[in-house]
């Protein structure tokens, strides 16, 4: 009796092109970017807050990949912002998982390097620093508004069918004010001054973004801001803040990540815009859907890694080509590569991706098990 294929028989598939497992092969199309010049460093930054599984194994791998094939670093940074929903144990199961799949991590915990902690918990005083300068400059202020009067505030605007939004009460307190009440003790939350978001130019999907200003009059006696919350009231950073101080503070050249993260990169822009860096270099891939089109979530026991290599005996060569081949075409005669032969044709992350609305024919995992045996 042939064995039950259980989760090796599912279609797992890219946000994009929703294709199913009887489509035809992939469609390609060509952009101009191409693989950079100098080494590249990337990272892979996963929070504590679940496990590992096949769609963040496929983020982990390209930015793996991609370091790989220039010469140069693959960072591991934990994301452990969020203590209040952080699993015990899943932090080393990340380790685990990641050194399982052969992809060892140059610099992050464990390893170390010259630009740690690579813990965010253990960077918080840095993040607060820089808050700080751009309140200095400018581009930042305390806010002192209570969580009554913002929920309030918001309330009123969703009832009246209008977008969210903060009207700057204490965008306009001088220095001196802000300053006293903060060392008062008094609760308050620091925000960014965004004036616009710029345009950014997308290593997969081209020149995107809002270039939009941030002073839209959204009725006639009212002006609301998108000023994000750089502080939260407790100290803490929140995950744009944190994203991208550590991603200069620890030179990172290019960012690849999953395409839920596009609408938050225009905010990203505007930060780096405000401490006047270099960003990196992005680039937004398909996501990864259920049959029934949801995105794959960390929480799903059925589609972390451990349900892969424990419980179904998936080899770690496998699972990682199948993750690397999802959504794209290539021009290598076999499906069945090694992660050195993977490294070679890391051109598809810049040069051909799947074009949206396009099918894609999706290997059964039931399939590649047999083909890595005969390899070896």
């Amino acid at each position: 009796m042939r064995p039950q294929p259980g989760l090796f028989a599912r279609s797992w598939t890219c946000i994009q092109c929703r294709a199913c497992s009887s489509s035809a092969g992939a469609q390609v199309r060509n952009s101009k970017n191409k693989l950079p010049d100098a080494p590249a460093r990337t990272r892979f930054a996963p929070s504590p807050t679940g496990y590992l599984h096949l769609g963040s194994l496929r983020t982990a791998l390209f930015n793996y990949l991609l370091a790989k094939r220039t010469g140069g670093q693959f960072l591991l940074r934990i994301e452990d912002t969020d203590q209040k929903r952080t699993i015990p144990g899943a932090e080393q199961r990340l380790y685990d998982d990641l050194q399982w799949a052969g992809l060892n991590w140059d610099e992050g915990p464990v390893v170390g390097g010259p630009y740690g902690p690579y813990r965010q918990s253990e960077r918080t005083d840095l993040y607060r620093s820089h808050a700080n300068d751009l309140i200095s400059n400018g581009h930042a202020y305390r806010c002192f508004c209570s969580a009554e009067r913002l929920d309030t505030m918001a309330q009123h605007r969703s009832q009246a069918g209008l977008t969210p939004g903060y009207d700057r009460k204490c965008g306009d307190l001088s220095a001196e004010e802000s300053e006293d009440r903060a060392a008062n003790g008094e609760t308050h939350i620091i925000r960014l001054k965004v004036e616009g978001y710029p345009m950014f130019n997308d290593l997969v999907y081209g020149k995107t973004g809002q270039n939009k200003p941030n002073n839209k009059k959204l009725d006639f006696i009212d002006r609301v801001y998108d000023d994000p919350i750089l502080i939260k009231s407790d100290g803490h950073p929140t995950y744009h803040l944190a994203n991208v101080v550590d991603d200069h503070c620890m030179k990172i050249t290019h960012v690849i990540r999953g395409t839920e993260w596009m609408p938050s990169t225009p905010m990203h822009m505007a930060l780096y815009n405000a401490f006047k860096w270099t960003p990196p270099q992005f680039g937004h891939v398909p996501l990864l859907v259920d049959q029934k089109g949801q995105k794959l979530s960390k929480r799903n026991a059925d589609i972390d890694l451990s349900s892969f290599k424990d419980k179904q005996g998936v080899f770690a060569s496998t699972l990682v080509n199948f993750a690397a081949l999802l959504g794209w075409s290539h021009s290598q005669k076999s499906d069945v590569l090694s992660l050195q032969e993977l490294e070679q044709i890391v051109c598809f992350l810049v040069i051909k991706i799947l074009q949206p609305g396009t099918n894609s024919h999706i290997v059964q995992l039931e399939d590649h098990p047999r083909q890595h045996c005969c390899r070896l």
